[in-house]
């Protein structure tokens, strides 16, 4: 009766609030560095669009900061929209959302209902070594991804030396204790450099297969082609090819203009940017390729749609009949069934579609991530309020200025350049060979630098938590990727060697005759395939996807690894609350999603 689904709806709606009223909110905690150097012009916080000193680089009048602190705190959008900070007729970039972590929502998690712990604060080890992670990363930023694995490359030295000077610092020599990172011991080997933390990142190339490889399309392209299916149309892996050396902001005057809030690529202004052509500038004479260094990764990440690299993967697992978890695969139609009675598999003659299917899952890996820069606006703005590496590198430039003028700082910026001493050493080197000018300013990948918002938690991180956990509930993380057939292929004498393609099916499946990979080589212009060490997992490529796109911001000059590391979990949470609310809408079946963590525990929902 039309009255009784009436009343059944209403009582999910009332079970899905009260299950979001149950959680608990937690202490939004930040670390102390906002109060305890607000005597020294607020040089640990995030201060970008109000007016800089020339001299030092700070913040030019303290009441400015706390204005902006208190428009904040207060979460109204008018003084943001019609007051300009800094009097200039220069165009100017807008602060982005800042008022967003106030807004509520009617599924998943509230806003405020999820957090991240204390960023790394000022004289501590942790935050001296991400920074000098940052440093090297960008001197890094076009040596081909392939130089990154345990095998090496020509170019891998390079990497060695980033790692000597890393290994050698005060938070690796005890363990990098809170935020792990893959490491032997107290040593960052080679295949397990700026990888991530979470399982399966260290396994195989650096790359997630899912930035490369696509799927069959109606216009006949295979997996190694790179085209991903996008209903009759496709969706192409590569990216344009960004110039080789040329990094932004390592002059002070180029370094001050950005932190003013000036528009640079309106302008014009930069002295390796003389068009400004939208932040980076791309080789004219190259073709688009595949994701073939940090720089490349670096591009990606500058313009994609927060959800690209997942709704991809998606439709990559879609196209290539990857099963769906087990635990509803009633559901889903996506796999067979056990008959108990007959002791076989049976294939089943429903499928999911609109319930646990295809266009289920589609909706949902792009919808969790407008909840996700919600939650983490919150955090950015409202919590911690963090200044960006740039600015972090600022002071390292001018650290014997603060030293003398804001003796508050107690010398802390002056140690840190210290721990510091060999990165900055390379930093000099190559800002004076590609821009003539010896300075500590860290050389970022955008003409603009950051985003005009602060940074932490990552946009980008919390982003790829919450949409791969949704991928991970729905597909079974177990399954491997390989060639699906009765028969092993011959694949030559060496990796690489015939074509794969032609030999089955190639995907993510349980019953695989090979395992295989695909690395881009050749200056990015192809991908060869591969035989792994080790099968590629779906659980570890998904899992290395989101840190990809996290370290990537990194790999530009935009975050810490805090920022991937935190902001990661805080996503996945988001997600899990979702799970949460939409397992409560379907009363008839039970299921269970079982869905692994970033750090390597199981998660499993249940429909009741």
């Amino acid at each position: 009766m039309p009255d009784d689904r009436i009343e059944s709806a209403y009582r999910v709606r009332v079970e899905a609030a009260a299950q979001a009223r149950n959680r608990h909110h937690p202490d939004h905690e930040a670390n102390p560095d906002e109060v305890r150097y607000a005597s020294a012009h607020y040089p640990m916080s995030f201060t970008k669009g109000l007016d800089h000193d020339e001299k030092t680089g700070l913040v030019k009048d303290p009441a400015a900061f706390e204005a902006f602190r208190n428009c904040i705190d207060e979460g109204y959008a008018e003084p943001f929209t019609s007051r300009v900070p800094v009097p200039n007729e220069h165009p100017r970039r807008k602060w982005e959302a800042p008022t967003a972590g106030v807004v509520f929502d009617l599924e998943g998690p509230d806003a405020q209902a999820v957090t991240m712990p204390p960023a790394p604060a000022l004289g501590s080890d942790e935050l001296a070594y991400e920074m000098a992670e940052v440093y090297e990363l960008a001197l890094l930023r076009d040596i081909p991804f392939h130089n990154f694995d345990a095998n090496g490359g020509p170019e891998s030295g390079r990497i060695t030396q980033s790692l000597d000077n890393l290994n050698a610092m005060a938070y690796a020599q005890v363990g990098y204790p809170g935020r792990s990172r893959k490491a032997d011991g107290k040593e960052v080997k080679l295949q397990q450099a700026f990888r991530g933390s979470s399982p399966g990142v260290d396994v195989g190339p650096y790359l997630s297969q899912f930035l490369l490889i696509g799927n069959d399309t109606l216009a006949g392209d295979k997996v190694k082609d790179g085209f991903v299916a996008y209903g009759a149309q496709r969706i192409d892996q590569r990216v344009p090819a960004a110039i080789k050396c040329q990094d932004h902001m390592q002059t002070w005057e180029d370094w001050l203009a950005v932190q003013q809030g000036y528009d640079v690529n309106a302008l014009g202004k930069g002295k390796n940017n003389p068009d400004c052509s939208p932040g980076q500038n791309f080789d004219k004479d190259h073709k688009p390729r595949f994701i073939f260094t940090p720089r490349d990764l670096a591009t990606y990440v500058h313009y994609d749609a927060l959800y690209q690299a997942y709704l991809n993967a998606t439709l990559i697992l879609l196209g290539q009949g990857t099963p769906f978890d087990q635990g509803f695969a009633k559901l889903s139609g996506m796999r067979d069934m056990f008959n108990p009675v007959e002791g076989s598999r049976v294939a089943q003659n429903a499928g999911g579609f609109a319930l646990y299917g295809g266009p289920h899952i589609l909706t949902l890996v792009t919808e969790v991530a407008t909840r996700a820069l919600k939650a983490v606006r919150f955090q950015k703005f409202n919590t911690h309020l963090r200044l960006r590496p740039e600015a972090l590198a600022a002071r390292m430039e001018k650290h014997d200025v603060l030293s003398e003028h804001m003796p508050t700082t107690c010398g802390a910026f002056t140690d840190m350049h210290h721990a510091l001493k060999a990165t900055l050493a390379d930093v000099r080197a190559h800002n004076l060979e590609s821009c003539e000018v010896e300075t500590e300013l860290l050389p970022m990948a955008f003409a603009e630098g950051s985003p005009m918002h602060p940074t932490y938690g990552a946009g980008h991180a919390t982003v790829a938590g919450a949409c791969t956990t949704i991928v991970k509930a729905f597909f079974d993380c177990g399954a491997v990727l390989g060639i699906k057939e009765t028969q092993t292929p011959v694949l030559g004498e060496e990796p690489g060697d015939g074509d794969p393609c032609s030999q089955g099916k190639i995907g993510f499946f349980h019953d695989i005759s090979a395992p295989i990979c695909y690395e881009s080589m050749n200056h990015g212009k192809e991908i060869k395939d591969k035989v792994p060490a080790c099968p590629l997992t779906l659980e570890g490529e998904l899992n290395k996807l989101a840190a990809n796109i996290s370290i990537g911001r990194n790999m530009a000059g935009v975050h810490y690894f805090s920022d991937y590391y935190d902001s990661l979990r805080m996503g996945e949470k988001i997600a899990i609350g979702m799970l949460e609310e939409q397992a409560l809408c379907y009363p008839t079946d039970e299921f269970v999603l079982s869905v692994p963590t970033f750090d390597g525990n199981l998660v499993r929902i249940g429909a009741k």
